[in-house]
């Protein structure tokens, strides 16, 4: 029996990345070959191939197929993995420090302050520099909100998680207000700008922007892992995880840093794109177990299979459309959402 038991989680491990690769390989071809111009997945391999240096027959001829898999296709797919894997880590954090499976990205004020930033933008007309002015903005607004949340919510020297959660309530509605009355006082224009925006859209991801998002990903990523074990002992209870010389207060604001971080950048260039950072942690919470190295690792490969599957959802459910990729991805969350509230009356001693 204990033999069983040490296999197990080793069987569950193994069969959820494999699961994984094998869903992340069939959505990045399926989201190479189709579109509007059709795309054979012995073309793309034979692109990729030859990007590498590798010259073969596979590889296109024409330089429309060619200029539409490195210029549309291919960042729009990277753009997907980076901000997936960026939104479910930031999740898997956020979980780790509150002690909640409810706990996402949004409660610290960061997609509702990236929001009303790239809103000030477009109103005000900055926009007209370019999508790297709105992203800019956004991120600022996303880190200044997280920032007014956690110094709102400090007394004595410490962060209260329950005044913490109820301060970025505060900021949520302040930052929606100030969004609202946007909305009110820009022309028809802007406000569709806004709205399109809210909803969150790949479409448009330039190199640049998936490499400004890889390299704060792989930061916040290897910050993450780094403080796997610390989020290990804080499972077992504040008190415990000091007298296990855990800096709990250090910590949770280190870790507030790097959650403004992840979801900053992503918000920043495709918009709010809502519940992958409660979705994907706790999926693979009940997939592989509470041990927060290798959750925050698979939650970081799921987050890229959820939103480039998605992403090809948008781009396939209307012929010649593209759907907005959050309003997806809340289709899926709202209702696991529910599901975990209705999970959560049923147990009497919290979650583990």
């Amino acid at each position: 029996m204990a033999a069983a038991r040490s296999v197990n989680p080793t069987l569950r491990g193994l069969t959820l990345t494999l699961t994984l690769a094998a869903l992340l390989v069939g959505g990045i071809v399926a989201s190479a070959v189709l579109g509007q111009l059709p795309v054979s997945p012995t073309e793309v391999g034979g692109s990729l191939l030859r990007a590498l240096g590798v010259q073969n027959d596979w590889a296109p001829t024409d330089s429309i197929v060619e200029s539409t898999l490195w210029v549309v296709r291919f960042p729009r797919i990277a753009m997907a993995l980076v901000v997936g894997a960026a939104l479910a880590v930031a999740g898997a954090v956020m979980q780790a420090i509150f002690g909640n499976p409810l706990a996402e990205p949004g409660v610290v004020g960061v997609s509702s302050g990236a929001a009303l930033g790239a809103a000030i933008a477009i109103v005000v007309g900055v926009a007209a520099l370019g999508d790297g002015a709105i992203a800019l903005f956004a991120f600022v607004g996303g880190l200044l909100a997280t920032l007014l949340v956690y110094f709102v919510s400090r007394a004595n020297g410490r962060t209260e998680v329950v005044t913490l959660l109820l301060t970025g309530i505060a900021v949520n509605a302040f930052a929606g207000a100030g969004l609202a009355f946007l909305l009110f006082v820009a022309d028809s224009g802007s406000r569709e700008q806004i709205v399109f925006w809210q909803l969150g859209s790949l479409n448009g991801s330039r190199w640049g922007e998936v490499l400004i998002v890889a390299l704060v990903t792989a930061i916040g990523l290897a910050a993450a892992v780094v403080l796997a074990r610390p989020f290990d002992l804080l499972a077992l209870g504040e008190r415990n995880a000091r007298h296990l010389g855990v800096n709990v207060e250090r910590l949770r604001i280190v870790s507030i840093v790097i959650v403004a971080l992840l979801t900053g950048v992503a918000v920043a260039f495709v918009g709010i794109i809502a519940f992958v950072g409660l979705v994907v942690p706790h999926a693979i919470r009940m997939a592989i177990g509470p041990a927060h190295r290798q959750l925050i690792v698979a939650s970081a490969v799921g987050g890229g299979v959820l939103l480039v599957l998605s992403d090809l959802l948008a781009r396939s459910v209307v012929a010649g459309g593209d759907l907005p990729i959050g309003l997806l991805t809340s289709l899926v969350g709202g209702p696991f959402f529910f599901y975990l509230l209705f999970r959560q009356r049923k147990l009497s001693g919290g979650w583990a």
